[in-house]
């Protein structure tokens, strides 16, 4: 443990990106043991992996980049506005420029560009757009520490990979168990579900990069995070998990991972 709180933040950042990566794999392969699974699991779980995602935005992005904007003597709301909005807005471009889909959404429809692309690979797409901002969140959170070189940053960036990981199991899950109802294999049902978040350590390292280069503007990269986690959440997740079956097990899930999320960052960090 001491050698990983030694290493360079951009390493850090990258381990903890591979470590919500491997997460994901991990709750991927359940679909070598059961082909399908009920409405009402994935209700349950896509509420659970939103419920951790919104704490997370708040505690572990949304509030210290308030701290650190009162700490240098500028309005603490300003940062985490303008930043929680460009978060917002990037992913939203993000989904006009690349075409994905919804899993609730017919056979036919994608969310915004007419494309020949095969529905499983759309289905792919969509949640690895959706984690880019979660690699990004943990990369800007190490390069917190680095520049802060406080300890409860470093913890706060360990607690926010350990909740984002957790939330990525039944995430894995989420997108191996409709490419199997697909028609895939169990194995490429499983290769598709890890691949999908492939995409975060590279995301983790570029976030970290950036706060390391440019120091000022770690506040509005905490809360650029936050602001494409929340737009994941309402756009993707939540949809999907009341699509379901409904809402009740949706929000059942999203109060049990929104307060493990907080014990774990209140706790641990």
């Amino acid at each position: 443990m001491d050698r990983l709180l030694e290493l360079n933040p951009l390493i850090q950042a990258f381990i903890a990106g591979s470590f919500t990566w491997f997460l994901t794999a991990l709750g991927a392969t359940t679909i070598f043991f059961r082909r399908s699974f009920s409405k009402s699991s994935l209700s349950l779980m896509l509420g659970f992996a939103s419920g951790v995602m919104l704490a997370a935005s708040y505690w572990s992005l949304l509030a210290p980049a308030i701290d650190l904007s009162a700490e240098s003597g500028i309005l603490p709301w300003l940062p985490a506005a303008v930043g929680f909005l460009l978060g917002g807005a990037f992913m939203a471009g993000i989904n006009k420029l690349i075409p994905h889909l919804h899993f609730s959404l017919p056979e036919n429809m994608t969310e915004e560009l007419a494309t020949s692309w095969r529905r499983s690979t759309l289905l792919m797409l969509a949640i690895t757009i959706h984690n880019i901002p979660e690699g990004l969140a943990i990369g800007v959170a190490f390069g917190a520490y680095a520049s802060t070189h406080g300890q409860a940053a470093l913890a706060a960036a360990f607690v926010l990979a350990l909740g984002i990981g957790i939330q990525n199991i039944p995430e894995g899950l989420a997108v191996a168990a409709p490419l199997r109802r697909e028609g895939l294999s169990a194995l490429k049902s499983f290769w598709y579900g890890q691949l999908s978040a492939a995409v975060e350590p590279i995301a983790a390292l570029i976030g970290a990069a950036a706060v390391l280069v440019a120091r000022p503007i770690l506040p509005y990269a905490l809360a650029f995070g936050a602001g494409a986690m929340i737009y994941v959440v309402s756009e993707e997740l939540i949809p999907q998990a009341q699509s379901e079956v409904g809402s009740d097990l949706a929000t059942v899930g999203l109060l049990i991972g929104f307060v493990v999320m907080m014990i774990l960052d209140v706790a641990l960090g």
